[in-house]
């Protein structure tokens, strides 16, 4: 089709929003302009609703493939709800949510896995909690857009599309999307694998994440740290007491959750959320090209790392603002490479008490479990070892290197205001087989 050609049926409209995706991508602003302009969104389609209503149907059959194909190729939604949310604007990143809701209404919600229906929560992405648009056929496959049945366009689905032009740009990085390691089924293949013991690690999270709520929330940085060390505590010693009721049987069950790392600071935070997963059991690989962290882990472990990561990051962000701004003696600033040493020491001193928390956590177990607990551990820590090398199997080890030691300094002292001594208080919850 040619760029200056209206697109009046379902196969030049599907050639033009193709076309559209690869200009924006590409930065050509004049074809990308042309191609808006060929689907009348450029104003062209405020007085022709069955026009505008055949293209947001084929954008959207569009955009089904490519999120199809997307988890295909290894990644899940909050991934590409984070790619979208870097790389774009938050227009973008609701019509993505919208689209990635669409395109799941296609399975049925018992073959979704937990915690890929939990993503969808998350982003309010989730169509069986609320309402979504209808369901394509149940029939068709991912592939070719199948043109055949858009010649009287149904205005049911095309009402509630995202915006055509925001969806286009989307498209222009969902169909460029790099092969990931696969970390759960994709939709429509999982099979339900629900436990009794799922009900217990909820009411656990639920009280972590009252205590993390109360440590992010607090001003007084010795209380935020100790509210953050019964969380560990209550998380580590929650995590044997499951380990023993699975049994080194069902070790095996290690898999992978991928966790945003972003910019400013992206390496000291990739820091931060490896210590924290060597604390509960766990293992980090950062991919830093993308954006995230996968850890390693079984699901409640992943739950805790997830969880706690995210609430020592808004502390230490916290203690970071309040040291202040840094500046040489020639008066230029310095702020960011103090902040990055910062973090840098905030996580090692952080990582080395939390793992000293969860030492305890083992040993009060060890009295109670006996000769047990070690055998199952190990089988767990080794599940968890042959996960990394047979997702990652060249994975590189790097040091991070610090170059300001005032901010070196500052993030010792922030981490050194915790008291990490269980609260007596704290009375683990057993799991239950």
């Amino acid at each position: 089709m040619g760029s200056g050609q209206p697109a009046n049926d379902p196969v030049t409209v599907e050639e033009a929003v193709l076309a559209a995706g690869d200009a924006f991508r590409a930065g050509d602003a004049a074809a990308y302009a042309r191609y808006l302009s060929s689907l009348g969104l450029d104003g062209g389609l405020e007085h022709d609703t069955r026009r505008s209503l055949l293209i947001g149907q084929v954008i959207e059959r569009v955009a089904d493939q490519a999120l199809a194909a997307a988890w295909e190729r290894g990644w899940q939604p909050a991934d590409v709800e984070r790619l979208v949310r870097r790389q774009l604007r938050a227009g973008h990143v609701a019509a993505t949510v919208a689209a990635i809701a669409h395109q799941h209404c296609r399975y049925a919600a018992a073959t979704v896995a937990p915690g890929w229906r939990s993503q969808l929560r998350a982003m309010g992405g989730d169509p069986w909690e609320s309402p979504a648009p209808a369901p394509a056929p149940a029939e068709e496959a991912p592939g070719r857009l199948s043109l055949g049945d858009l010649d009287d366009p149904d205005p049911a689905i095309s009402e509630s599309s995202p915006d055509h032009q925001a969806m286009i740009e989307v498209l222009s990085l969902l169909w460029w999307l790099p092969k990931l390691p696969r970390l759960a089924p994709v939709p429509g293949e999982a099979r339900s694998t629900a436990g009794s013991g799922r009900a217990v690690d909820a009411r656990v999270l639920e009280r972590v994440r009252a205590m993390l709520a109360k440590a992010e929330s607090t001003t007084f940085a010795e209380e935020a740290e100790a509210f953050t060390a019964k969380a560990q505590e209550l998380m580590a010693r929650h995590a044997v007491d499951r380990a023993m009721v699975e049994g080194a049987a069902q070790s095996g069950g290690a898999t992978g959750r991928r966790l945003g790392v972003d910019d400013p600071y992206a390496q000291p935070k990739s820091l931060l959320i490896a210590v924290v997963a060597e604390a509960n059991r766990c293992h980090a690989v950062w991919t830093k090209d993308l954006g995230f962290s996968t850890v390693f882990g079984h699901e409640g472990d992943l739950d805790a790392v997830d969880l706690l990561y995210t609430s020592l990051l808004v502390q230490a962000t916290a203690a970071m603002a309040a040291a202040g701004r840094a500046t040489d003696r020639s008066g230029r600033s310095r702020t960011r490479s103090f902040r990055s040493s910062f973090l840098v020491a905030y996580a090692n001193r952080i990582g080395q008490r939390l793992r000293e928390s969860t030492a305890a956590a083992e040993a009060a177990a060890a009295e109670e479990h006996g000769a047990k607990l070690l055998p199952v551990l190990a089988a767990r820590s080794q599940a968890v070892d042959d996960a990394v090398k047979a997702t990652f199997p060249e994975v590189e080890y790097r040091s991070v290197s610090i170059s300001n030691g005032a901010g070196w300094a500052a993030g010792l002292a922030a981490a050194e205001l915790a008291r990490l001594s269980p609260y007596d208080e704290v009375q683990p919850s057993r799991a239950s087989a």
